[in-house]
């Protein structure tokens, strides 16, 4: 495969006082890609954000460009611009005057300007916007001026820090398809940071999982969700059933004292692992037909599915299903072997798992 590497941290470590926040990271960005950075509050997403943009300089390690250093390199002559979620609209300038800021001083010529404000306000869907202030218009809108304020610059990389945070719901969902259309237009790079589940999964190419400071697993959206390499990834992408359980022998793990089939190989014999196993994977069939037998706590409605908890082995399953069980239903728990991710049990519960890099890398 051609090599295509944007963006290269190499060895980063980042302290604040006596506090590492970043652990001597590595990872790369491919041109075009829309990376992700997800995890939680002070998991260092955002501070590996900074460090890509010349906000923050690491204590250790360096930032490549295209194969060149740029670790020293101030924002403003880096081949890339910044969308934070306090959109920094100058609220005394009209639109096009916001959108024209950087250019202007960049000294470009008033045509240029004009053609560029016209280019980005049709990008956004935002036409005919170029008079009005900033104040006059929704949280959405704005957020869209400030992609466009950024694009305008033509940047390599758009770099973009909880930009939908502050945003309802509706609006957030809107913003994504909107993203999502903006980097396949544009063909230029999007690294995003946030720590909702729901808009990694939707807009990224690739996820990278981080927690405590250490990149806990990085893939597609299909490999974070279907394939979590620890029980943090697992837990924190998607609702999930995470249990103590046995590798008996390869394609065999006990959980709750009955061994079910896996299709899971060289995790050895007699080996305590973690299981994770989506809600939505469990069947809950005629209790003689089940691998255990348990009995319905719990039904709420959610409206594409019913959420029901199943006290089953001692343990509660939470259950996703279509069809409904009763409270105080008796049921039985099947789960297909290809529904049963083994994983190994980390030395401390912030140990980095092994990143494996996605087939396509």
């Amino acid at each position: 495969m051609i090599d295509n590497k944007l963006i290269e941290l190499v060895n980063i470590t980042k302290r604040y006082g006596g506090s590492t926040v970043i652990d001597d990271l590595n990872l790369y960005i491919r041109e075009n890609e829309f990376l992700t950075l997800l995890g939680p509050s002070g998991c260092g997403k955002t501070t590996t954000l900074r460090i890509i943009g010349g906000f923050e300089s690491p204590d250790e390690g360096k930032v490549l460009f295209d194969g060149k250093d740029i670790t020293k390199l101030p924002p403003n002559e880096r081949q890339l611009n910044t969308v934070f979620q306090k959109y920094a609209l100058f609220t005394h300038m009209t639109i096009a005057d916001n959108i024209a800021f950087g250019l202007k001083i960049k000294k470009k010529s008033k045509q240029y300007i004009k053609d560029k404000i016209k280019y980005a306000l049709k990008l956004v869907n935002l036409d005919g916007y170029e008079n009005r202030m900033p104040d006059s218009l929704s949280g959405g809108q704005q957020q869209r001026i400030a992609i466009a304020r950024a694009i305008v610059n033509e940047p390599k990389v758009l770099l973009l820090d909880e930009p939908l945070g502050a945003l309802d719901l509706k609006l957030r969902q809107d913003m994504q398809y909107e993203l999502i259309r903006l980097k396949n237009e544009l063909g230029i790079t999007f690294v995003y940071v946030t720590h909702d589940q729901e808009e990694a999964l939707t807009m990224s190419d690739t996820i990278m999982v981080m927690n405590q400071g250490y990149i806990q697993q990085i893939g597609s959206p299909e490999d974070i969700y279907n394939e979590p390499e620890n029980a943090f990834v697992a837990d924190f992408i998607g609702e999930s059933n995470i249990l103590s359980a046995t590798m008996v022998k390869d394609r065999l793990v006990n959980i709750l004292g009955v061994n079910f089939i896996c299709v899971d190989e060289g995790f050895g014999q007699d080996t305590p692992v973690d299981v994770v196993i989506r809600p939505e994977d469990i069947d809950l069939v005629d209790p003689k037909d089940g691998y255990l037998t348990g009995r319905v706590t719990s039904l709420i409605f959610k409206g594409v599915h019913y959420e029901m908890e199943v006290m089953a082995g001692g343990f509660e399953w939470l259950v996703h299903s279509t069809d409904m069980a009763p409270v105080g239903t008796e049921v039985g728990i099947r789960v297909d072997p290809f529904d049963i991710q083994i994983m190994h049990k980390p030395a401390s519960e912030d140990e980095a798992a092994p990143v494996q890099e996605p087939e396509s890398w």
